[in-house]
């Protein structure tokens, strides 16, 4: 089995798609009720999180993506509650007697997929540790579409799917919303804050000249709609992209030394 790192390129993959990505106007309602859905649950996918030091809604995402959010059955692989599981993985979990609470059987499958072993919670390695999970099947044999477990019901899937184990269709959509949409709309709401570890200036566009960033892409792209101002779309927020933020803002991108200096 191959196996796939987190490198820089990698992850300013991740960071790039995530900035760029856009809910299908056909699918936003859907989004939203599951949205709304989740937050009101928010609470037994913290206790799930909070037992593995992993993010809530790294939980809930999961549980949407592999079980339909359904509360009845087992994350590890839709069995129901009522009995250990079954079906691969069998005999889970093995600690306890059924019927399991939802919120333990939870906390076994991450500990069982080695969850609770990550530490990455930035986007890409939020991203990373999610499309591993869902399988790293698209990246190997077909690189030119975008995993469906992360991008469907936004632009970046169209189509094309395995529709059986090892089984291609280059015509088949997926079904069910990717995950990294329903990130990214948690994200939109300000309802989630991913960690700073492994991102350069978190959550800060900063003057850079030579290290491009998925951040001052969108800021470019969205600078060269407004009139009188052409920017090249590379990433690079040098003095260009600076001084067409200073015309919109009357401030200098932090770190461009026309600017004031950083504290």
């Amino acid at each position: 089995m191959s196996r796939i790192a987190l490198t820089p390129e990698l992850q300013h993959e991740y960071q790039r798609l995530f900035a760029a990505c856009a809910i299908r106007p056909e699918r936003a309602a859907e989004v939203e009720e599951w949205v709304e859905a989740v937050m009101a649950d928010r609470d037994r996918y913290q206790t799930v999180g909070r037992r593995l030091d992993v993010p809530w809604f790294v939980v809930a995402v999961l549980h949407e993506a592999d079980t339909g959010r359904d509360f009845t059955v087992h994350l590890h692989n839709g069995d129901p509650l009522t009995e250990r599981t079954r079906h691969l993985p069998d005999g889970r979990p093995v600690a306890g007697e059924p019927p399991f609470a939802w919120e333990d059987s939870a906390a076994d499958a991450l500990h069982l997929y080695h969850f609770d072993r990550w530490s990455d919670w930035s986007i890409a390695g939020v991203l990373f540790k999610l499309e591993g999970h869902g399988g790293w099947g698209y990246r190997l044999h077909h690189p030119e579409v975008p995993s469906p477990y992360l991008w469907n019901y936004s632009t970046h899937y169209h189509q094309g799917k395995y529709v059986a184990d090892d089984v291609w269709n280059e015509t088949a959509v997926a079904q069910r919303c990717g995950v990294a949409v329903l990130l990214r709309r948690l994200a939109e709401r300000d309802l989630i804050e991913f960690a700073a570890h492994g991102e350069s200036a978190p959550g800060l566009l900063r003057y850079a000249e030579t290290e491009a960033s998925p951040w001052a892409e969108a800021l470019q792209r969205f600078l060269n709609t407004l009139p009188g101002i052409y920017l090249k779309v590379d990433g690079l927020a040098g003095p260009r992209t600076s001084s067409a933020f200073h015309k919109l803002t009357g401030q200098y991108l932090l770190g461009d030394p026309r600017g004031p200096d950083p504290d």
